[in-house]
């Protein structure tokens, strides 16, 4: 069967597989235990600021976050800092990272992924690797983060820079429709 012009441009296959994979980011699962009066997730069991299940990481800081609905926060970047991020299950984060390590194994590397939507885990996010995030949900959504360097706001101390949030493009921030 022959497709007319205007579907024939505008076709392709939609793809069904996982995300592709960006060097050094690890999506982490956790447990979320449940009983008749809620739930509880472990976020991190330490030892010498060392989170069990992150390897080498070491926490120095806990952050929390909060997104209006619809809002799109876009595009942190760290050069020394990794970042560990969890999002309740009961919001719905829309997270794109994006390798700008000039070199990696993945360089240019884009990856999305949804944090929360009924999902307990940790995703870590390595130095050189643009992060942004847009909240899908109709209420305020939520990120508990751990870093292991502290925030310092002085310029010559400072690891967070910033790349513009359409630096990959604006269509990257809609729902994918099929």
């Amino acid at each position: 069967m022959e497709f007319s012009p205007e579907a024939k441009r505008a076709f392709n296959l939609q793809a069904y597989g996982g995300a592709s994979a960006i060097e050094g980011v690890r999506l982490v699962e956790l447990a979320r235990h449940a009983d008749d009066g809620g739930a509880m997730t472990e976020l991190a069991r330490l030892t010498d600021g060392r989170a069990a299940g992150l390897g080498d990481f070491t926490v120095r800081q806990v952050n929390y976050s909060e997104m209006a609905p619809g809002v799109i926060k876009a595009f942190h970047l760290h050069t020394r800092q990794t970042d560990v991020w969890f999002v309740p299950p009961s919001d719905r984060m829309l997270v794109l990272l994006l390798d700008v390590r000039k070199g990696s194994r993945t360089d240019g590397a884009r990856q999305r992924l949804m944090l929360g939507n009924g999902t307990s885990r940790l995703l870590v996010i390595p130095p050189g690797v643009a992060h942004g995030v847009r909240n899908l949900g109709e209420s305020p959504g939520r990120i508990i983060y751990f870093t292991d360097l502290h925030f310092s706001p002085e310029p010559a101390t400072c690891d967070e820079g910033r790349l513009p949030w359409d630096f990959a493009g604006k269509d990257v921030w809609e729902m994918t429709r099929g």
